[in-house]
């Protein structure tokens, strides 16, 4: 059983401007057919049923849910996601905030997480590393990815906002490329990760703003939403 992850792009898909094309998220205002049938598009492209991946309407909250069984309906409310059924993959969706993915190959557990500023802030996770625990993962044994997000070099805030985030997620704080107070989520995550016990980390590089194949709200305003997806292949 091999685990398998996939971050998708803006191409490939049926949604027009501002959100075109492969928006996959419910929630930002696109056509729901154009979104329904990018969702179709993306589990036929990865070899699973529709409704065997899994979609969180996603609330900049610390909920974590547990999945069981393939399901036609989004997780709402929810801002992370674990299992332990292979063939269910997990999707979070993002366009700046940081999309964390989560597994125990020895366990076979999953966890996904919607990070972003408020999120990581308050925990979303440490609360997905502890459910994953419940599942029978371990945090030694746990590999992580950090998806595509906005660098710390383009993420301004104002300092208050630095501030607070930083005491609350060590590590995060930064100045941005043009010298103001700035976020890198990803950097204060990692850390983050480390405290808990996981030490497998990878970082995908790319910036949201900054990378045009990508989906960012802070640089386009209204727009779409990239997902980042994982599952057990039982192949």
């Amino acid at each position: 059983m091999r685990l398998r992850r996939v971050v998708t792009t803006r191409a490939g898909g049926s949604s027009r401007a501002p959100f075109g094309s492969f928006n996959l998220s419910a929630g930002v205002g696109d056509n729901p057919a154009s979104v329904a049938a990018n969702r179709r598009r993306l589990a036929g492209a990865i070899g699973l049923a529709d409704d065997a991946v899994i979609w969180m309407r996603q609330v900049h909250g610390t909920r974590v849910a547990v999945v069981r069984e393939p399901s036609a309906h989004e997780l709402d409310g929810v801002d992370a996601a674990v299992t332990d059924r292979p063939g269910l993959a997990l999707a979070v969706l993002a366009a700046d905030c940081v999309p964390v993915l989560l597994a125990d190959p020895v366990a076979r557990v999953l966890g996904v997480a919607h990070a972003g500023r408020v999120g990581a802030a308050t925990g979303v996770v440490p609360a997905t590393v502890a459910s994953m625990a419940e599942l029978g993962a371990r945090p030694d044994r746990t590999e992580a990815l950090l998806g595509p997000a906005v660098c710390g070099d383009c993420y301004e805030v104002p300092a208050a906002m630095r501030d607070e985030v930083a005491a609350a997620l060590p590590g995060s704080g930064c100045r941005t490329r043009a010298g103001t107070p700035g976020l890198d989520l990803r950097a204060g995550l990692c850390a983050q990760l480390a405290t808990l016990g996981v030490t497998s980390l990878d970082t995908d590089p790319r910036c949201t703003v900054e990378d045009p194949t990508l989906y960012s709200h802070r640089r386009d305003g209204r727009t779409g939403r990239l997902a980042a997806v994982s599952w057990w292949d039982r192949s």
